[in-house]
Parts: C-alpha cells; structure tokens; sequence
C-alpha cells in the first residue's frame, strides 16, 4: 500500500506543479487542466490499451503484495 500510496503522492504534486506553472503563465484553471490532459487525448487505441494495462498490472501486483503479507501474518 505504500507503493501505491507515494505514486499517488508524487503523481498528485507533479500534477500541481504542471497546473500552478500554467496558471502562473496566464492560464486559467480550465485551460491548464486541458493542457495536462491533452497528450493523453492524442494515444491511439493500442498506446491507450497498453497504459491501462500497465496501470492494472501495478496496482495488481500491489494488491497482491499487500494481500500476501497480511495472509502471512
């Protein structure tokens, strides 16, 4: 659960610091989460697959880990 704890963490305030860098370019809100959002907007059908599929085998392999030390205890 760490592991997924500080990859929310870091994903969470590298997300900020893209957001707060656009807002302080003259961007508003709205603008400055469409540019964070754009370069997903662009994957085509097999780059978009093969990202959630990364992201289910981390979170997987996580609750795998997780489930296997509380058994062991």
């Amino acid at each position: 659960m760490k592991i997924i704890g500080v990859s929310l963490l870091m994903t969470g305030c590298l997300m900020g610091l893209s957001l707060g860098i656009d807002i302080l370019q003259g961007a508003d809100v709205f603008q400055a989460l469409y540019k964070a959002v754009t370069p997903f907007r662009v994957m085509e059908v097999v780059e978009l697959f093969v990202l959630f599929f990364l992201l289910f085998l981390f979170f997987a392999e996580s609750a795998y880990i997780f489930m296997k030390k509380r058994k062991g205890k």
